[in-house]
């Protein structure tokens, strides 16, 4: 697996895919959500996510893993934790860690950033190949983390759920990588998890920009950013002003990689101080 699809999976996919810890006493709500792996139908893996909104600040904590016939595109497992603030109705990050353990190696890594900027990052990992584009400080301005970039605003207008979903372009850096994820809005659907939410979602087409940080031979990269077939369906948080990720799914030759939430519940609605 390339470093960037693994990053892909360990969060977009298997940050989907929960390390519990306390929900802040400000907190609007608290999301846990689980989600199934399957490719071609066939299961192959599992994780979860769990967020707390506050008014001012937010938190999430991730773990996920897949063996199997998922060894093909993604295998492993990894966990990711991200805390910052709320503004505007939009997560802006100040930590991001992730521990990810793949053929029996391990790399951890800690980043920090202030406004959308990155000042500060640690990582243990392979010493970079020689095709690796090369990333520069501008690469580490204006962005945000892989995890909370998946965290969409609601609707100006106050609709829980519209195209408005899908209009983001997504500049994101998780430490070792830069790439955006282009959205653009598909359709309204319809989901119900077998816990919590049913209703509406809006559904976004994903295209994968790579920018920097990544192999020029990497195989899966060009898969992966070759017009491939990429859904991300968006779900509205009771009692907060985003939507988070209900299903991901990417069109490959074994058959579709799908990850699907089988709850997506809000256990705690305070009000906010």
């Amino acid at each position: 697996m390339s470093p960037l699809h693994r990053t892909f999976y360990c969060t977009a996919v298997a940050g989907l895919l929960v390390l519990p810890f306390t929900t802040p006493a400000s907190a609007q709500s608290k999301l846990e959500a689980r989600y199934g792996i399957t490719v071609a139908g066939i299961s192959v893996g599992k994780g979860a996510w769990t967020i707390d909104i506050g008014t001012d600040q937010y938190s999430m904590s991730t773990t996920g893993s897949a063996s199997g016939i998922a060894s093909v595109m993604v295998s492993g497992e990894g966990t990711v934790t991200v805390r910052g603030a709320m503004k505007d109705g939009k997560p802006l990050p100040a930590s991001f860690a992730s521990s990810v353990v793949q053929d029996k190696e391990k790399t951890e890594l800690k980043m920090t950033l202030d406004g959308g900027n990155v000042k500060d990052v640690t990582v243990a990992a392979a010493p970079p190949a020689d095709d690796r584009i090369e990333i520069t400080d501008a690469h580490k301005r204006g962005v945000i983390d892989p995890l909370s970039a998946l965290l969409v605003p609601a609707a100006a207008t106050g609709a829980a759920v519209s195209a408005e979903a899908c209009a983001h372009t997504l500049p994101i850096f998780d430490g070792r990588r830069r790439f955006d994820l282009k959205l653009s809005f598909k359709r309204i659907d319809k989901v119900k998890a077998d816990k919590g939410y049913a209703g509406p979602v809006a559904v976004c087409a994903v295209t994968l920009q790579p920018q920097a940080g990544y192999r020029k031979s990497s195989t899966l990269v060009k898969y992966l950013s070759d017009g491939r077939e990429i859904e991300i369906w968006f779900a509205p948080v009771a009692g907060t002003k985003v939507l988070a990720p209900f299903r991901l799914s990417v069109a490959n030759m074994l058959g579709n990689l799908v990850v699907q939430a089988n709850q997506f519940e809000v256990l705690a609605q305070t009000a906010a101080k």
